[in-house]
């Protein structure tokens, strides 16, 4: 028994659970309290510094909830603090990029056919891409931008739609969705850890010398929270993106994302707008379903050189398409794969047999014909366009045995 392997394997499930559970948390957390707290309405006889309260039913009891505009009057004796789901995803996400993408370079961050960089050269640029960008983010946030919502909305949308566009310019598609994800991620975590939490404290030392905390403490921290509201949605979807090439492996695959963006913008207006009782616009689902549309259209449009440059093959024996797929992929999709850092055949998917092959024909024909996603790394093995023409012909013929 291989006990690195073992080990390795079951460490990466376990960050990865954690991830999950911490992340799940966590929005659940944010949705929640943005639904409460549009959810507040005002009535007489409120106590002094209440700005709105709301009354809510589950598990068989009823909550009443108010909310302080600044602060109470005094500290109450039990506070709940709601921080480390937010740390946690980091903290788990951050590890995970690490292990996965940072430690593997090669395979997953880099693709030579977009730009030739060395792994140290790779993990450099994300690492100062999240840096920088939490830096740009929070600079616009304090400028003059920060005083209008739209202003500083349709510059952070194109802040980052530019990011993303420059990400596909420097790394594979599935690097660049995961290091767009993690700067968003960056984002949201920093906007709790160096805004929120700290607004937090200086309103309760305030109160613990006696003094009126300044409202301009919680009204910062509520924009950063809504902030993180409406980057939610794309954030999930830039996490999962990774088994998705038809969303990475496109040509327009930063487009592809910008699209995302405005669908969880707009799936975010809706449902504040119902909490707030603002009416419901229907019409964010109508441009929902539309982006959505001319997603799967622009995830069809190949990369150069993909799917749609191949031109009709004759017919191929089985034997060709075996030959290829042996010499080409099966050093990682097997059952104990020889690739360095591959200790599992990806997705479970094995093609080391003629039964397996055929099984997995559509696979092939997704990831090496149409998106062009494997091999990763920009080509590793150096699967030739005429053993893609072969391929593609196999699988269209029917990917028969012969």
């Amino acid at each position: 028994m291989d006990w690195r392997i073992l080990f390795t394997e079951w460490a990466d499930f376990l960050i990865r659970w954690v991830h999950v559970i911490a992340g799940v948390c966590w929005i659940g957390s944010s949705f929640y309290f943005v639904h409460l707290d549009l959810s507040l309405r005002k009535r007489d006889g409120l106590p002094q510094g209440v700005g709105g309260e709301a009354w809510q039913v589950h598990g068989g009891g009823f909550y009443h909830m108010m909310k302080y505009t600044v602060a109470p009057s005094h500290l109450p004796q039990d506070l709940t603090w709601f921080k480390w789901e937010a740390y946690w995803t980091f903290i788990s996400g951050f590890s995970l990029l690490c292990w996965h993408y940072f430690a593997h370079a090669e395979l997953y961050l880099i693709d030579r056919t977009v730009m030739d960089l060395t792994p140290v050269q790779a993990v450099s640029i994300a690492i100062a891409v999240l840096a920088l960008g939490w830096v740009i983010y929070d600079f616009l946030c304090r400028s003059k931008l920060g005083d209008s919502d739209l202003a500083l909305g349709v510059v952070g949308f194109a802040f980052l739609v530019a990011i993303a566009f420059g990400l596909t310019r420097v790394f594979s598609g599935r690097g660049a969705f995961i290091l767009l994800g993690a700067l968003i991620g960056t984002i949201m975590v920093a906007n709790v850890a160096m805004n929120i939490m700290p607004n937090q404290k200086k309103t309760i030392a305030a109160l613990i010398k006696g003094e009126a905390p300044n409202p301009a403490y919680g009204k910062t921290a509520k924009s950063r929270s809504l902030h993180n509201n409406y980057l939610t949605l794309p954030v999930i979807f830039l996490m999962v993106s990774n088994h998705y090439p038809l969303a990475f492996g496109s040509k327009w695959n930063w487009l592809i994302v910008t699209l995302v963006m405005v669908i969880g913008a707009v799936v975010r207006h809706f449902f504040n707008s119902e909490h707030a009782r603002k009416g419901s616009p229907w019409w964010t689902w109508a441009v929902a379903a539309a982006c959505f549309i001319a997603i799967i259209a622009l995830s069809g449009a190949s990369r150069e050189g993909g799917d749609a440059a191949l031109a009709p093959a004759p017919k191929v024996k089985f034997a060709q398409v075996e030959e290829i797929v042996v010499s080409r992929c099966s050093m990682c999709h097997m059952a104990e794969p020889v690739w360095d850092g591959v200790n599992a055949p990806p997705k479970g998917v094995m093609l080391d047999t003629p039964e397996r092959i055929r099984l997995h024909a559509e696979q092939i024909y997704l990831q090496a014909v149409m998106t062009r996603s494997m091999p990763p790394g920009g080509n590793l093995t150096e699967l030739s366009e005429e053993d893609r023409k072969v391929l593609a012909a196999w699988v269209q013929g029917g990917a028969q045995a012969d």
